[in-house]
Formats: C-alpha cells, sequence, structure tokens
C-alpha cells in the first residue's frame, strides 16, 4: 500500500473519528471542527498537484472503487471551505458539540461522495449523508424543524430505494459496481439509478424539495446543504456523463431544465432564503450542463450560496419588500453585493470566469436555454444589489460577531482568489457579453420585476406531489435511457 493510498484513507476516515473524538472532549468542538475542514482544503490542494488521479480498489469487485482527480478536487476544495466558514460563523454561538459533530461527519460523507467511483459505496455516503443533514435540520428540535427534517429524510430515503434496485441490476449484469458498469447494464438500471441522483441532487422538478427544506433551515444549515451536501448527487452524474458518451445528452438535457426551472421561480420570489433556494436548483444545472468544466463552477456556486445563506441569516427581514424600505448596514451590503455580483458573471470574481468556461463547453442546442438562465439570474440578483444601505451607529448596527467577519472573508475571498483558474477568460470578447447580460438583467428588474407581484403557487412542492415527480420522473429518464 503505498504513502498516497495510507494518506487518502486517513483522510477520508479523519472526520468521522474526530466527529466522535468531539463528544469525548467537548471543550474543544470547534477547534477540532475547524481542523477536520481545513485538513480537507489541503488534501484537495494536493490533489490539483499531482501528476496523475489516484484511483483505489479496495474490494475487488464488491466495491470499494475510488477516484481522487482535480474534478473531485474541486468538489473537495469546496466542501473544505463552506464547512470552516460555518464553523467560524457559529463559533460565538450558542451551538452545542453535537452541532459540531454532525457537521464534522456530514463533511466527512460528503468528502467520501466525491471520491466514490462504485454505486455501493456511493449509496452508504449518500445514506450517511441524509442522517446527518436531518440530524441538522432538526437541531433547533421545533415541530417545524422535525417535520422538515422528516420530509428530507423521507423523501431522499424513497429515491435512494431506486437507486439502489438500479445498483443492483448493474452488478447482475456485470459482476461489479463500478460506474462504468451503466455501459451496456439494462435501461432500468440506468433510470433507477439516475432517479435517486436527481433526487438528492436537487434536479429538475424531483429537486423541488429542496426549496422548502433550505428555507426553512437554520441559515448555517441551508449554507451547508446549497454549498455541499446537494452536490453529493451532482457530482456521480457529472463523472458518469465523461466516462460515458451515451449518459452525457442526459446529463446535458437536465442540466439545462433544471437551469431554466429554477431560475423561473426565482425571479418571482419575494422571499430571501427561498430565491436562494431556488436558485440553487438553477445554478446545480450549470454544473450539468457542462460536464467537462463542471467542477470550477460547483467551486464558485459553492462559495457564493454559502455566502448568501450567511448573510441573508444576519438581516432584520427575509422579506425582499420589506428590506426595501429598511437600509442595511454598508459592510453588510458590500459583503452581500460582491457575491451576488459573482454568481451574475461579474468580471474580477470568479464567477465570471466560472460562467465564460461553461458557455464555451455548451453545445449548441444548449446555447439559448442557459443564456435565459444567465438573463434570469442576473434580473433574480438584482434584488440585492439595489437594496438599500448606509453606514449604521453603533447602536442601530446589527450585533455580528467576529466569526462572521472571518467567515465572509474566507468565502468572499475565495471567490477573488479562484480567479486564477481561468485567467483566459479575461479577454474583450469574453468580457461584453456578461456585461450585456447583467445591464440586460438589470434593466429588466427596474422596468417589470421590481414592481411584479406574482406570487406562483407551491402546490408542486407539497409532499404528496414530490412523491408522485419520482414517478414521473423515472419515466422520463427511462425514455431517455432508452432513446
Amino acid at each position: 500500500m503505498t504513502n498516497q493510498t495510507v494518506l487518502t484513507l486517513i483522510w477520508i476516515a479523519l472526520p468521522f473519528l474526530v466527529g466522535f473524538l468531539i463528544y469525548l472532549l467537548p471543550r474543544f468542538a470547534r477547534p477540532l471542527a475547524l481542523m477536520g475542514a481545513l485538513v480537507s482544503v489541503a488534501y484537495a490542494a494536493k490533489l490539483f498537484l499531482a501528476p496523475a488521479p489516484l484511483t483505489l480498489r479496495l474490494l475487488d469487485h464488491f466495491g470499494v472503487s475510488l477516484i481522487l482527480d482535480p474534478l473531485a478536487g474541486f468538489f473537495i476544495l469546496t466542501n473544505g471551505l463552506v464547512t470552516a466558514a460555518v464553523i467560524f460563523y457559529c463559533w460565538s454561538s450558542a451551538k452545542t458539540p453535537f452541532f459540531y459533530a454532525q457537521t464534522l461527519i456530514l463533511h466527512g460523507s460528503v468528502n467520501a461522495s466525491f471520491a466514490c467511483s462504485d454505486f455501493v459505496s456511493l449509496y452508504v455516503a449518500l445514506e450517511v449523508i441524509s442522517i446527518a443533514t436531518f440530524l441538522l435540520i432538526a437541531y433547533p428540535r421545533s415541530d417545524r424543524s422535525l417535520w422538515v427534517g422528516l420530509r428530507y429524510l423521507f423523501v431522499s430515503n424513497v429515491a435512494m430505494l431506486f437507486y439502489l434496485v438500479g445498483a443492483v441490476l448493474v452488478y447482475q449484469t456485470h459482476h461489479s459496481f463500478d460506474f462504468a458498469g451503466l455501459r451496456g447494464a439494462p435501461t432500468e438500471a440506468i433510470a433507477l439509478i439516475f432517479l435517486g441522483l436527481l433526487v438528492k441532487g436537487g434536479i429538475f422538478v424531483s429537486g423541488l424539495w429542496l426549496p422548502l427544506t433550505h428555507s426553512e433551515s437554520d441559515s448555517p444549515v441551508s449554507a451547508l446543504m446549497s454549498g455541499i451536501v446537494v452536490k453529493a448527487g451532482v457530482l456521480p452524474m457529472v463523472r458518469c456523463a465523461l466516462l460515458l458518451e451515451e449518459i452525457d445528452p442526459m446529463v446535458r438535457i437536465f442540466g439545462v431544465g433544471t437551469a431554466v426551472l429554477g431560475v423561473g421561480y426565482a425571479v418571482f420570489e419575494k422571499d430571501a432564503k427561498r430565491m436562494l433556494a431556488f436558485h440553487t436548483v438553477s445554478q446545480l444545472g450549470f454544473i450539468l450542463a457542462a460536464p467537462e468544466v463542471g467542477g470550477f463552477y460547483a467551486l464558485t456556486h459553492g462559495l457564493v450560496k454559502a455566502a448568501l445563506f450567511l448573510i441573508v441569516g444576519t438581516l432584520p427581514s427575509r422579506n425582499l419588500k420589506e428590506l426595501q424600505q429598511q437600509p442595511l448596514h454598508t459592510p453588510v451590503w458590500i459583503a452581500l453585493a460582491i457575491a451576488s455580483f459573482s454568481i451574475s458573471g461579474f468580471p474580477l470574481l470568479s464567477g465570471f470566469g466560472a460562467k465564460v468556461l461553461t458557455m464555451k463547453n455548451l453545445l449548441p442546442w444548449q446555447v439559448i436555454g442557459m443564456n435565459i438562465a444567465a438573463l434570469g439570474t442576473a434580473i433574480s440578483f438584482a434584488k440585492f444589489i439595489f437594496l438599500p444601505h448606509q453606514p449604521q451607529s453603533p447602536e442601530s448596527r446589527p450585533a455580528l460577531q467576529p466569526g462572521f467577519w472571518i467567515a465572509m472573508l474566507l468565502l468572499v475571498g475565495g471567490l477573488f482568489a479562484a480567479n486564477v483558474v481561468y485567467y483566459d477568460a479575461y479577454s474583450w470578447g469574453n468580457i461584453a457579453k456578461p456585461l450585456a447580460t447583467i445591464g440586460l438583467g438589470w434593466v429588466a428588474y427596474w422596468v417589470i420585476f421590481r414592481r411584479l407581484a406574482i406570487k406562483l403557487p407551491r402546490m408542486l412542492e407539497e409532499f404528496d406531489h414530490l412523491i408522485g415527480f419520482m414517478g414521473l420522473s423515472l419515466i422520463l429518464v427511462f425514455w431517455m435511457a432508452l432513446a
């Protein structure tokens, strides 16, 4: 066993060991949790510098298969930075050691899902993610949080039952659970596995569980779910698209569909957290629309969305109409505006490079849909950018702990630093189109959407409809795989 293999196994096991250690040493919960997150940041940096991808097979054809490459590195880096930011944000709060232990266990299980390249190991990782996420959603122990958590857990578990049947069909065909086993597997296997991943990743109509779950959770939990948890279902789809050319068109179709669907809801939404949740659905579509460059977009989205959820948690109201009448403290507005500029694709921030790179790797039939999604993004985040703001006196300004500003420095600073990933994006031709899109979006916001008072029905988000959508999605995916 090579040193690199040993190091990888230690990295995978460390968050779980440290998470349990927090129960034994509760006084050190915060530094221990922070250490676990920063180790992932260091490991991701090592993946970018490695000369070749690391492939591990631990138990022959029965699993476990792992692959660690720069694509996984982007997702792991996102996980480390978002988790560290959430820990800083909660540092001075009354969160118990249980919260930090569960956060680290969630962090470790998400890392494991990013490393898996076989369906059974991925199933185990996704199920641990579901349990850890449920415990964090239900942490306040209120009736509302318990219902939202149980609703998430039930929807997730139903989806994973379909997924597990698909994994068994893959093994029956190839006597292997590897991702590559989808080639030549029965159409039913592809449909069942993809249904599970669509639900876990919050993709297209299968992701309509996401707005209520993300918006009703505590802001740190929303940041974790939107920044990293949903990506545990997205990365396996990206890997399958890169491995199998027959899967690639299916993934791209869902990418365009979910990008347009999410932004279609978001432009009309007046609740800040629900708008961010719908935009999570939309932005995941950008990752799937161009699988070969999805890692960079995942990093940018994770940093932006974590920052935005944490900021919105400090605002005096979630209602955007009310916020238009209450000037924000200027430093808070600056952090909110920078994150909003990045996700809109403004130059000097990594969202610009990620969008340019994604648009350059689209197929011709995707261009119109993704440009509509980009325009809708600019319209949506104009709601934040044009909120009133002013310096406030010490008595009236929000009481923000130092941990909040450290989290913002980490996340917003990451948006500037990540420009190095694709500095070739900075040409006049590449700069002109995003600026035109943003300008058009701002004009549309001021002329149309700022005064528009359309409230879209929430019927499709109800529990029974979510289960019904699983059946419809299964038929859709089966038809696409058959075609």
